[in-house]
């Protein structure tokens, strides 16, 4: 673990979000029925949207995402899960300097809109900036 502060959950989560463009176009280009896919994203985006604007303290954020779950009610487990995943994402930003990092330059993924996956599918031509 890093000897530097923990991160603040309400940094992480803003570039959670970006990360889940790339969900997104995954999803998007699936087969099957992704409604419950969509679901799950939207629950996710949510809680994220929420912590950014709550910024709760690194040593409270398990708590608050705690009350999150509590507050949706007897339907919880689709938040509970979406709660879960952010807050090992977040542990995890605070242990993996790789994924840190990778957050920090806007999660670039080839199933973002825009890229290789997406100029595949369209034809676009590759774009000459890197990623």
């Amino acid at each position: 673990m890093s000897d530097s502060p923990p991160t603040r959950p309400r940094d992480v989560c803003r570039e959670l979000l970006a990360a889940l463009e790339a969900s997104e176009g995954r999803r998007q280009r699936r087969k099957r029925d992704t409604t419950p896919d969509a679901i799950g994203l939207a629950i996710k985006r949510g809680l994220l949207e929420q912590a950014v604007a709550a910024d709760p303290a690194p040593d409270e954020f398990e708590a608050w995402l705690q009350r999150q779950c509590l507050a949706a009610g007897p339907g919880e487990g689709g938040v509970r899960a979406m709660a879960l995943s952010i807050f090992e994402e977040w542990r995890l930003a605070q242990d993996a300097e790789s994924f840190r990092d990778w957050l920090a330059r806007g999660a670039p993924s080839d199933d973002a809109p825009g890229g290789r996956a997406d100029r595949e599918r369209t034809g676009a031509p590759e774009s000459s900036s890197s990623d």
